[in-house]
């Protein structure tokens, strides 16, 4: 009896205590009554518990069927919400100066006017190994205290198993339809939201939720996606993400003034259009023929090339053409002893290290905007909705990054799967599925050409064309923290949701 009753708690898993606060929302369009919720869903493999996601929902107290729910997730892979949470979607954010640079620490907290919850139900959600999500890892059979050598059973989880393209996506698959049963909503509308890798989730989930879950999505919204992982660092030996990267660097050379190909006043719109061109056209037969290029047509590409970027045509010559966003961030304003941001190339910070060849100081638009992100989370879960637990709340897992793999079963030879074909696949699945995919100009690290290149060839028909809306704004990977952006984002979203989720 004592044996059975061991295997009914265990498969009873009780995870902590959630929290749950009331709270008013007020908007340009209006005040929403609303219940923010902070708890954990467990999850389960042949009805065992094998890990805890922690997700943070916001639900308009006035909620009816008709009320749209939208699944937020971040990226990295390692990464938590907080970004869209505390950056843009949620109903409070943190107070960032206008121009998106870092604010003063212990950042504020103002009441998001441009918060979705003003159409949308919301549901932040946290990957395994990131938040306070986490696997269930069993405790030894017969162990004793400090009994170092008792075993685990044979089929307890893998600490890593969620650390993996394909089994990820299945436990977002499992959390959110375990969310909508508990929360009587399979008679909402359905909408996902990722940002960077969350757009590759967002991607694949257009297939998956629907093809292996029964979610049928009305709206999908790609942030920043890195739709395709092989062209996020390029070789010598490719094409394809030297490409993608070069409009991004030109028009950040113009911001600062340093191209040589433009003046400083010049509209972005006439600086992406004549990068996309070049990039597209000599820059593609340059990268492409190599040493079989005639001089005299190499020395054209790479004059205009270092005239484009604002760099010394001897570095582009040394680089065959080929620079890095980690070169160009570190090289365009060495005279000043500035370093660009990745993430947002508008953004600068001192460098640290000028005399060292290789740059390892930080990247104001991740490193630098992490301890704002974490203080600003934390406050929330926390003092405004009253989580208790021990646990940390992680951010960003750098752990879970370098831990994360390919568990695709498919041919060494095959490279890792991307998203495209799975988005694509998605939206011919269902007709009525409605996409937005939207990128910051100035970020480098997925910038938006990969996006607009790739759009060019999905053989979109005219009638699935329609329903795919792509619109980038000022600012880099996480754009929102521009004032301006911010705005103009949420107007074009809540437009974007109204019109996919209309009967």
């Amino acid at each position: 009896m004592a044996g059975d009753e061991t295997k009914e708690r265990k498969r009873d898993h009780e995870p902590p205590a959630g929290a749950e606060a009331k709270a008013t929302w007020t908007g340009r369009s209006g005040s929403i009554a609303y219940t923010a919720s902070g708890g954990w869903i467990v999850l389960r493999k042949k009805e065992k518990p094998t890990a805890e996601i922690f997700s943070v929902s916001y639900v308009a107290d006035e909620a009816d069927a008709g009320r749209p729910v939208t699944f937020v997730f971040n990226g990295g892979p390692g990464a938590s919400s907080a970004y869209l949470h505390m950056g843009v979607v949620g109903p409070r954010r943190v107070d960032f100066p206008a121009d998106g640079t870092l604010p003063r620490l212990p950042p504020r907290l103002v009441e998001n006017e441009d918060s979705w919850l003003a159409f949308t139900d919301l549901v932040f959600v946290d990957p395994v190994g990131t938040g306070f999500s986490s696997v269930i890892e069993e405790a030894a059979e017969d162990a004793k205290d400090g009994d170092k050598g008792a075993k685990k059973p044979a089929d307890a989880t893998d600490p890593k198993e969620f650390f993996g393209q394909k089994r990820d996506l299945e436990s977002l698959c499992e959390f959110m339809s375990r969310w909508l049963s508990a929360h009587g909503r399979w008679g909402s509308p359905v909408l996902v939201a990722g940002e960077s890798y969350g757009g590759y989730r967002v991607g694949r989930l257009a297939r998956m939720l629907q093809e292996s879950t029964g979610i049928g999505l009305s709206g999908a919204i790609l942030i920043s996606p890195a739709l395709e992982i092989t062209t996020l660092n390029p070789t010598d030996y490719d094409v394809l993400g030297w490409i993608d990267t070069l409009p991004t660097m030109a028009a950040a050379a113009v911001h600062h003034g340093r191209s040589r190909a433009f003046a400083a006043t010049t509209p972005l719109d006439e600086v992406r259009a004549a990068a996309e061109e070049f990039a597209t056209s000599d820059y593609t037969s340059f990268l492409a023929r190599g040493a079989s290029m005639p001089a005299d047509e190499r020395e054209r590409v790479l004059s205009r090339l270092a005239d484009l970027l604002g760099l010394p045509l001897d570095l582009v010559v040394r680089a065959e053409g080929r620079i890095t966003i980690q070169t160009f961030g570190r090289e365009l304003l060495r005279d000043e002893r500035k370093v660009l941001g990745l993430y947002d190339a508008t953004i600068t910070v001192t460098d640290p290290f000028p005399d060292r060849d290789a740059y390892s100081g930080p990247d104001p638009t991740l490193s630098g905007i992490n301890p704002a992100y974490t203080m600003a989370v934390n406050r929330m879960l926390r003092t405004e909705i009253g989580v208790e637990t021990d646990r940390e709340y992680t951010v960003l897992s750098y752990e879970v990054n370098a831990a994360w793999k390919d568990d695709t079963e498919h041919h060494a030879f095959q490279p890792p799967a991307g998203a495209t074909d799975d988005f694509r696949y998605g939206m011919a699945l269902n007709p009525h599925l409605k996409a937005f995919v939207t990128h910051g100009r100035f970020d480098l690290v997925t910038p938006y050409y990969a996006s607009d290149r790739l759009r060019n060839l999905m053989r979109l028909d005219p009638e699935m064309a329609d329903r795919l809306t792509v619109r980038h704004f000022g600012g880099g990977h996480m754009f929102y923290a521009w004032e301006a952006s911010r705005r103009e984002f949420t107007e074009a979203v809540a437009a974007f949701v109204e019109n996919a989720t209309a009967s």
